[in-house]
Formats: structure tokens, C-alpha cells, sequence
């Protein structure tokens, strides 16, 4: 094993089991001559245990997993400033998804079988004016590919199909085309040496380190939306800043219109734009509206039964407390509630899913440890849910209650949700 060998961390990032909905991406790193990192390349997984790169040929499944995996991990902990190379299908090349990427540190491999068509070469024109590079294999350097090596920055040679003894005439070859060359699979000493002597610029494989696996629970983009809506909403952002996050999702501002025209809502007129929906609703009910939807917008990841407890959760806490603090803080109550299973449906810690949120300290006291002037509501309501007889007994008792208002405000509040038709 070479000296770079303790680069290969293990970074324990699950959540929770394996699921449909989880993404794994491995990464491998790419070093200089010195063995300084320069860059990843990042290699999609099945599983936590798939040690084979699976690059998916289906626009739909290769291009929304690209997107969400870096969305949701992060690209400043998956790459810090280093490059990252990626592996596209000629589908994803031409969708509008690569702009949503940070190109100026996105390496494009090409793969072997896109042919350089003239649309395909202008697409490519027009993402290196972004900022995008691109990295072809030693086997696409040819004539048929001339327009290809014109715009390409990197090309990697695959050691496992060039013998050693042959390295020297291959770079030889490829410095003609001003090309960094990048060595992959190299899994030994000698061959690492050999590389070097011949002039390769960077180098890639096990003899650094075995790819590392990453793992995060997909949040749904729609779902991450509402959370920097909601972001804003807290720290009463101008009405244009939220205006701005309902207009970037068009199922997002449709529900907004649909439950403000609701017959329930009771306006005499139909509202049309979000800017007069949002200023009708006001800020204290647009924020409790946002945590309703927080756990009802992933449709399908969630299970029904966990989001039912998290909604009936949310109005219990808050039916039980209603009493004994101010009206104004009767919505925190019903926060409270609702979030305390947002650890269970993001399959995170809570001190992680409250990363993502800005909230209140003594909110955050509450759905930590169960603290503050909220954490004993919420408590009572997690005992009424699992029918704990001797702890509602204990916390009502400490709360004041009397057991018939227990009872009344949980039966209140299955009947509420019932009537949500959640």
C-alpha cells in the first residue's frame, strides 16, 4: 500500500437502513506526481456494499441521482476545492440538470460510446463557456473524435489495459493533443513509478485507496424548499425573498393557491398571484401551513402511519398546552409537535435535521431533550401515543392537568386530523 493509503477515511453517513430511496456514492481520489489530492472521481452505488460503479444509461434515474446526491450531501464536504469527476451519458450532457452544478470544479468523462455529433459538440462548446472541462479515455484519441479532443482537458488511461512496457510510446502519443494525463487503476508500486517516469500528470487507484462509500437520505427537492421557505419565514425575510421560493416550485405554489381558495378558507374572492396569497395568509399562518407541509411534500418516502402521528402529534401538543402559555407562542407548540418525528422520517439525528432549520432555542430544547417550557407538553403527547399509563399519569400531574382534559384534548386532536383527510 503507498503512503497516501490514510486517505482513505470511512465516513459512517447512514441514517438509517438501506432503502429505494437512499443514494451511495463512492469516491475515489485522483493525485499529483507529490500525492496530493487534486480531485475525486465520483462513483454512484446500488448499495453501501456495491463495489462495482454503476452508471445509469436511463436519463431519469443517472441525472436526478447525480443531482440529488450532490444536492443533499453537499458538495463542499464531498469535494472541499477539488475537482470532481464525473462519469455522463450523452442524455444528461444535454439536460438542463448540469447547470444546477458548481462547473467551475466539474470534470465531465465522456463516455466511449457518445459519438461527437454537431449538436452534441455545440452543447459541449456551450458548457465549456460555463466553465465545465471534460476528460476522454485513451481509446477515444482518434481521428473519428477530432472536434471531441479539441475541447477536452484531461484524458485517462486504464492501466489494466495498457501494459506497463507500452506507457512511455502511449504518453508520448497523448502530449501531442495538450492533454493532463491521468493514470487509472494503478494498484501497484511499479506501476505508480512507471507512470511517473513516463510523464503522467495524474494518477488514480487502489494503491492510494479503495473508494470511500458516502451515504445520505434523499430529501426531496420540493421538501428542501419548503425548509428554506420556512427558513425565511422564521426570520421575516421580505415578502419578495418568499415570494421568490414559492416561484422556484410550481407543485409548491399550486398548493399554496389551492388552500387558500379552499372553500374552507373563506375568502369572498379568488386569490390569483402568490404575492396576494402570501400577503392574506400573513407570516404566523404561513409558517404553521409550511410545517403541515413539511411532512406531507416527500409523498412516497414517507410512510402514511409516521406522518398521521407527526400531524396528530403536533395538534396534540399544542391542544394540551394551549392554556398554560401565551397565544402567540400556541403555534410553537404545534412546531414542537410535528417536528419531534423529523428525525424518523429524514432518518437523521435530531441534532442534524435541526441544522437545516432555524429555530428557536427553546423549540430546539424541546425536540433535543425534551426541555423548556415545551419539552413536558411534548412528552405527555409521546405517552398518550404509546398509551404509557403511569407516565401521563406523572406528567399530567406535574403539568396541572386533570386526566379529563388529557383525554379530551387527545380525542380532539385524532379527530382533527381525521377531518385533514390525511
Amino acid at each position: 500500500m503507498g503512503t497516501a493509503a490514510t486517505i482513505n477515511h470511512s465516513f459512517d453517513l447512514s441514517f438509517g437502513g438501506e432503502s429505494s430511496d437512499q443514494v451511495f456514492i463512492g469516491r475515489q481520489p485522483i493525485l499529483d506526481a507529490q500525492q496530493k489530492i487534486i480531485g475525486y472521481e465520483l462513483l454512484f452505488r446500488s448499495n453501501s456494499t456495491d463495489n462495482a460503479a454503476r452508471i445509469e444509461d436511463d436519463f431519469s434515474a443517472g441525472a436526478q441521482v447525480l443531482i440529488n446526491t450532490l444536492s443533499n450531501m453537499g458538495t463542499e464536504w464531498l469535494m472541499g476545492d477539488k475537482l470532481a469527476f464525473l462519469n455522463v451519458t450523452e442524455a444528461m450532457l444535454t439536460s438542463e440538470f448540469m447547470e444546477l452544478l458548481p462547473a467551475k470544479r466539474i470534470v465531465l468523462e465522456i463516455k466511449g460510446e457518445i459519438a461527437p455529433s454537431p449538436a452534441l459538440i455545440e452543447r459541449l462548446q456551450a458548457l465549456k463557456e460555463l466553465g465545465f472541462q471534460f476528460a476522454l479515455h485513451s481509446a477515444q484519441i482518434n481521428s473519428d473524435n477530432e472536434p471531441l479532443i479539441k475541447l477536452a482537458s484531461y484524458v485517462k488511461v486504464d492501466l489494466l489495459q495498457a501494459p506497463l512496457d507500452r506507457l512511455g510510446d502511449i504518453a508520448a502519443k497523448l502530449k501531442q493533443f495538450q492533454l493532463k494525463i491521468i493514470a487509472e487503476k494503478v494498484e501497484t508500486l511499479a506501476a505508480f513509478k512507471r507512470c511517473k517516469e513516463c510523464k503522467f500528470d495524474f494518477f488514480q487507484g487502489y494503491y492510494f485507496a479503495h473508494p470511500e462509500i458516502l451515504t445520505a437520505k434523499v430529501i426531496n427537492p420540493a421538501q428542501a424548499l419548503v425548509l428554506d421557505v420556512l427558513n425565511k419565514v422564521r426570520n421575516n425575510a421580505d415578502i419578495a425573498e418568499i415570494e421568490k421560493g414559492f416561484k422556484r416550485d410550481v407543485a409548491l405554489s399550486f398548493k399554496l393557491l389551492r388552500y387558500i381558495n379552499s372553500v374552507g378558507f373563506g375568502l369572498s374572492c379568488e386569490i390569483q398571484s402568490i404575492r396576494h396569497a402570501l400577503s392574506i395568509l400573513g407570516y404566523q399562518q404561513l409558517y404553521r401551513w409550511l410545517t403541515l407541509l413539511i411532512v406531507t411534500s416527500n409523498e412516497g418516502a414517507t410512510p402514511p402511519a409516521l406522518m398521521k402521528t407527526a400531524i396528530t402529534r403536533g395538534r396534540l401538543t399544542e391542544l394540551l398546552g394551549q392554556d398554560m402559555v401565551d397565544r402567540s407562542e400556541r403555534d410553537n407548540l404545534f412546531i414542537v409537535g410535528i417536528f419531534s418525528l423529523l428525525d424518523a422520517m429524514l432518518e437523521m439525528p435530531m441534532d442534524q435535521v435541526l441544522e437545516k432549520l432555524t429555530l428557536p432555542e427553546n423549540i430546539a430544547d424541546a425536540l433535543l431533550n425534551r426541555d423548556g417550557i415545551y419539552g413536558p407538553f411534548l412528552s405527555l403527547s409521546e405517552a398518550c401515543e404509546s398509551a404509557d399509563m403511569a407516565r401521563i399519569d406523572e406528567l399530567a400531574t406535574a403539568l396541572t392537568l386533570e386526566p379529563a382534559k388529557v383525554n379530551e384534548a387527545h380525542l380532539q386532536a385524532l379527530a382533527w386530523v381525521e377531518e385533514l383527510g390525511v
